[in-house]
């Protein structure tokens, strides 16, 4: 009889491959073995062609919850003989190439467990499965065994031993398996030091202390899977305000933890979507829009001038078990201070969160990889990754590359930063690392490279960078490079955001003449020539791009202060658009007018002028932040990236976009810079008119939406202009401004009224996040 060797690339090892393939293989008379080795999970069989492929259609069916077949080759063996089928031991020779699975929220079954007095796992905070529990968080090397995880120091007791070595049970080579009698512990303290008794606050344990103390308004650091959150009730006013003090953090939204969906909604609206998002394996934090709630409401400062509020379920036993008695929401937010990475040790709460938090529930099992809480959003029709972290990352995707492409690091952006490697056709995009601007978040970004390049045992080949030479991440891509004797592929930051979109949708070109339409809109990005865009319409494919229009380059007055000080944006938008004298003469009684007369006007036009600290960007952020000014949204100032726009966004209502919609539009000019070069988007109609709604006294509400729908519109009044002039069926949407719903959902409405198809994101954020998957795939085109 033949013999067949099956190689099964994808996630397969931790998740309950090898037992389900070999109770597939025993139910249809099979001979063979299944093992885990560093490329995956390998499969002998002896049987004919017909009945191996019979049996990968039934093995693909019968998948279990958190695996995933990426790749599936098959070789002949006629040598090989076997009596039953076995799974054997693991193979760790080779080059890793095997996907180390996300780690996934806790299954209904473990759960079960836990709230079952009955159950030797009853209370047992880490209480897993093959389904469910850590996996990247824990795993130090590969092949995925539990030798080469963080629960290397928990030898198993007896009756977990029994359940690992049992293949009809669900905990079956379940490499985090443990019990109270085996496993890790969790200890409660007091961040000042002094002595307490658990019993004061439970009659349970100390697991169960922390919701007494949440309810008492206390704040407490939590180890989860992938580093310590920070948490304190949601509904206490002081609560909250203490923590934003203690944090950093004067404005910048909270996530919220809830005890189950039924709380989930009475505090905001959900549908169907939004709670299947919820309870997926990956459980992130899914944004939804609030609810009005009279019996205890949530806080005001909670997230101030927000269109959502970011909710998650719990996602460990740990955490199901303190919410447990608690019916009201809980802030949920990373354990650390403002720009530092998430503390991972007691030794690092101790050091950084002693002036933060009053008590911490720390726990033994180490975190091998920091991996922050995920961010969804249902935007467009689609639910939309924003951040991409627990649940989803790290994780392999196809690249639109050869198999034998070289080797690629890509380091990404300064902000929002991953990074990403690839081998051959696919590319692996790490988890959000966060802003590089302090020491001890580069520190985190470094190390992350380190434990993945060694994980998979990857050595770069080429290094692509952004073209911003003040980006950490560009500067210590090009110092590598010059260390290693590597090339270095600098790559346009716009370019990068579409080419990650088509990346992520797979786009491959019919021809040499393909193009798509991308339209990139974000804050800053550095263009050709050292100018600075951000408003960017490219016929482009991952080889090259054309610059076909933009926003109109307007001056950053103040040069970075501008990104801080929305009023800044709105002087030097109105003073390139009509000048001082025709506002003066037209809207001197406005209060927003008025407010900019009282600015230091002299300082400020010498510096138009000259050009002085004055570079002009084609910003499609700014222009958001000068018409949040002008509606007095965050005039002065904002405290962190986009809160002015976020504001802005928030004050539209359905009413009044779709009041927006139907009536009179703000008007939107696309002329030629210089008479005869760039189509751009001219915005002097859209102030015009928005200054007249503001002497008319329009609602706010009304003059935001119309705002969103002006830009939408010139936007597509530009498409559709290099729709005459160029040959493309397919456009592609990328940059943090498409994080807007209103603001995405009308462009994409507008592009398929052209006739066009739209592609978007939705796996991997369409902010900064996605900038090292675009370099990638920029950089392999190039092999």
């Amino acid at each position: 009889m033949a013999g067949e060797r099956v190689r099964i690339r994808g996630a397969v090892q931790g998740v309950g491959f090898r037992p389900t393939a070999a109770r597939v293989a025993r139910r249809m008379g099979l001979q063979g073995w299944v093992r885990n080795d560093a490329a995956g999970v390998e499969i002998a069989l002896m049987a004919d062609g017909p009945r191996i492929s019979a049996y990968l259609e039934a093995l693909t069916r019968a998948l279990p919850p958190l695996a995933r077949i990426d790749a599936l080759e098959r070789s002949e063996d006629p040598s090989f003989v076997a009596d039953g089928f076995m799974i054997v031991a693991s193979e760790g020779e080779g080059a890793p190439r095997a996907v180390v699975t996300v780690d996934a929220a806790a299954c209904a079954a473990c759960l079960r467990e836990v709230l079952d007095p009955l159950s030797r796992r009853y209370r047992y905070p880490f209480t897993t499965c093959t389904h469910c529990g850590p996996r990247y968080s824990i795993v130090e090397r590969i092949p995925y065994d539990r030798e080469n995880t963080t629960m290397a120091g928990f030898p198993m007791c007896a009756a977990c031993r029994a359940e690992y070595e049992d293949e009809d049970d669900r905990r079956f080579h379940a490499e985090p398996v443990a019990c109270f009698a085996c496993g890790p512990r969790a200890a409660l303290r007091r961040m000042d030091g002094r002595a307490f008794s658990a019993d004061a606050f439970s009659m349970m344990d100390e697991v169960d202390a922390v919701a007494t103390l949440l309810a008492r308004a206390e704040i407490v650091a939590i180890k989860g899977l992938g580093g310590y959150q920070l948490c304190c009730d949601a509904t206490s006013d002081a609560a909250v305000a203490k923590l934003r003090e203690r944090k950093l953090r004067p404005d910048q939204p909270f996530a919220l933890m809830v005890r189950d969906l039924d709380v989930a909604r009475r505090y905001a609206e959900l549908d169907a979507g939004d709670e299947a998002l919820l309870t997926s394996p990956a459980g992130p934090i899914v944004l939804l829009r609030p609810r009005v709630v009279d019996a205890r409401p949530l806080c005001a400062l909670v997230a101030p001038e927000q269109p959502c509020v970011g909710v998650m379920l719990p996602t460990t036993p740990l955490h199901h078990l303190i919410m447990r008695r608690l019916d009201r929401p809980v802030v949920c937010t990373s354990g650390n201070l403002h720009s530092e990475p998430q503390c991972l040790t007691p030794a690092e709460v101790d050091a950084r969160l002693a002036g933060v938090a009053d008590w911490a529930l720390d726990h033994d099992r180490p975190i091998a990889h920091r991996v922050d809480d995920s961010v969804v959003r249902r935007m467009a029709g689609a639910p939309r990754v924003l951040r991409r972290a627990r649940g989803y990352a790290p994780s392999w995707m196809p690249l639109v590359a050869s198999p034998d492409a070289p080797a690629i690091l890509a380091v990404g952006a300064q902000d929002k930063a991953t990074f990403a490697i690839s081998q051959g056709d696919r590319v692996l995009l790490s988890p959000h690392l966060g802003d590089l601007d302090s020491e001890a978040a580069f520190t985190a970004y470094l190390d992350s490279f380190a434990a993945l390049s060694e994980l998979y045992a990857h050595r770069p080949q080429r290094i692509a960078i952004d073209r911003h030479h003040g980006y950490r991440s560009a500067q210590w891509g090009r110092q590598l490079a010059a260390a290693r004797g590597l090339e270095v592929i600098e790559v346009q930051h716009h370019h990068a955001h579409i080419a990650a979109c088509l990346a992520e949708n797979g786009w491959r070109p019919a021809g040499a003449d393909d193009l798509v339409l991308g339209i990139a809109l974000d804050g800053l990005g550095m263009g050709l020539d050292g100018e600075l865009w951000g408003g960017e319409l490219l016929l482009a494919r991952y080889e090259g791009f054309e610059r076909v229009a933009s926003l109109k380059p307007v001056a950053l007055l103040g040069g970075d202060k501008a990104s801080r000080e929305p009023w800044r944006n709105l002087y030097a938008q109105l003073m390139a658009e009509m000048g001082w004298a025709e506002l003066d003469m037209n809207f001197a009684h406005l209060p927003v007018v008025q407010d900019l007369a009282a600015r230091p006007r002299d300082l400020l036009d010498s510096m138009l002028r000259s050009g002085t600290r004055c570079p002009t960007a084609s910003s499609c952020g700014r222009l958001f932040d000068a018409a949040a000014a002008a509606l007095d949204l965050h005039r002065d100032a904002i405290s962190f990236e986009g809160q002015a726009a976020m504001a802005l966004e928030a004050l539209v209502t359905p009413a009044t976009l779709e009041a927006a919609r139907e009536g009179e539009h703000y008007p939107m000019a696309t002329p030629k810079l210089g008479g005869d070069g760039l189509p751009y988007l001219e915005p002097l109609g859209l102030w015009r008119a928005m200054l007249g709604d503001l002497h008319a006294g329009i609602e706010p509400s009304l003059i935001a939406a119309r705002f969103h729908v002006a830009v939408a519109d010139g936007l597509i009044l530009l498409a559709m202009r290099a729709q005459r002039q160029h040959a493309f069926r397919v456009a592609a949407l990328s940059g943090g401004c498409f994080q807007n719903a209103l603001l995405l959902a009308l462009v994409v409405d507008g592009l398929r009224g052209l006739g066009l198809e739209v592609l978007t994101h939705t796996a991997v954020p369409p902010n900064d996040g996605c900038i090292a998957l675009g370099q990638a795939a920029i950089a392999a085109a190039g092999s």
